[in-house]
């Protein structure tokens, strides 16, 4: 599997957003290391409390400058943000009955993609608009 890089299109140009991604790109980069060597499932349970505890901190910093600088998409962002965690408590849940299965690698993998996707998307739009109010 490939790993993944902090490329110039997941930059948002704000320090605490970017280096915060980047934690996130290194534990994508430890579980798909992990998958490749044939211990995916056993790292499972460690990838999925750390994007449980990175997405609460994380997201709960972004929507603290979205309302500090007056983010006019605040709520379909936030909308996301609540609706990724509950996605994710709820993969966190099946792991803990029902043990790490690949089918909830695969969960937690299609999970990531759409998190990138957000950083891409989303993300990048809400750095362009920090920077054109301050």
């Amino acid at each position: 599997m490939n790993s993944f890089a902090f490329t110039k299109d997941l930059e948002t140009g704000n320090t605490l957003i970017d280096s915060e991604h980047r934690q996130l790109i290194n534990a994508i980069n430890q579980l798909l290391a992990a998958c490749s060597q044939g211990k995916g499932r056993q790292e499972l349970n460690a990838a999925v409390d750390f994007l449980l505890s990175y997405t609460k901190t994380h997201f709960s910093h972004e929507e603290s400058l979205q309302i500090t600088n007056k983010y006019p998409d605040y709520t379909p962002h936030k909308f996301f943000h609540t609706t990724f965690i509950a996605q994710i408590t709820t993969v966190s849940g099946k792991l803990k009955t029902e043990g790490p299965t690949i089918v909830l690698l695969g969960e937690v993998n299609s999970k990531v993609a759409l998190l990138l996707n957000h950083i891409k998307r989303e993300d990048t739009k809400l750095a362009a608009f920090i920077r054109s109010v301050q």
